[in-house]
């Protein structure tokens, strides 16, 4: 895998994101397998789809391709809120590519599993000005932040690529998390995220009941937080995600 630029395919384009466009996808295409199943190839969308950029001919996933030359933060700009959103509550979301790059060389990618998004890590932004030429568009920020650790697959971590078969492994696992309801999805990746955020191995249930007061402004609606909080982790304890110690103990895996 070469993770140099081929900074020629830029040119005759005006603009620098188009010029990154074009580069990154480039790139993408011809080094590029399916994280998913470990196909060699993956396929470039022939026509602008206003989804998804590339698939794989063999499991079928798609993906987007999102790609920057600064520090990834909290947020990724991504495209219009609404749509955004639409694929998200329809379950047509594409899975995530997210490519940083510096000095034009590929230092960190990253696969971010369609089913690790929520509308809770869509942030709406402020509509374009009058003057604008896409005057009231609503665009939207991804926000990175909120994406537990599990979702986020690595690929290429600082300039290291990393075993194909490692990262189809680490996809194949994340997929005990997968669920088609979005309320569901919710909670899951909610408590994961209170789980992952506590620093020990091994915590007990008053260390996710510290949590509470946060989960019930994501949540409004429910009004049992604490025994939410116990279903969650049966669910992570089921799908050997943690342990169950005993007494209200448990151990990260």
């Amino acid at each position: 895998m070469n993770l140099h630029f081929d900074l020629s395919l830029g040119n005759g384009y005006k603009s620098t994101s188009q010029k990154i466009r074009v580069i990154s996808e480039s790139w993408f295409a011809k080094n590029m397998y399916c994280p998913c199943c470990g196909n060699i190839r993956i396929c470039h969308f022939k026509n602008n789809s206003p989804v998804a950029d590339f698939y794989c001919e063999n499991c079928n996933e798609q993906f987007e391709l999102k790609s920057t030359d600064k520090k990834l933060g909290l947020k990724i700009a991504d495209g219009a809120y609404s749509s955004a959103i639409e694929r998200i509550t329809s379950n047509t979301n594409p899975d995530l590519i997210v490519l940083q790059y510096k000095d034009f060389k590929v230092s960190n990618l990253s696969l971010i599993p369609k089913f690790f998004f929520t509308p809770q890590i869509i942030e709406k932004r402020n509509p374009l000005s009058p003057n604008a030429r896409r005057a009231g568009w609503v665009g939207c920020n991804i926000i990175f932040g909120r994406i537990p650790l599990q979702g986020k697959i690595p690929i290429i971590s600082d300039g290291k690529i990393l075993n194909r078969d490692e990262v189809v492994k680490l996809y194949q696992k994340s997929l005990v998390l997968r669920t088609d309801s979005i309320k569901n999805r919710g909670w899951i990746l909610d408590v994961l995220n209170c789980i992952n955020d506590i620093k020990s191995e091994e915590f007990n249930l008053n260390d996710v009941y510290q949590y509470a007061e946060s989960l019930k402004i994501k949540h409004p609606d429910n009004n049992n937080i604490q025994a939410k909080i116990r279903q969650q982790l049966q669910f992570l304890r089921d799908r050997n995600l943690i342990v169950f110690l005993g007494r209200g103990k448990y151990r990260k895996i």
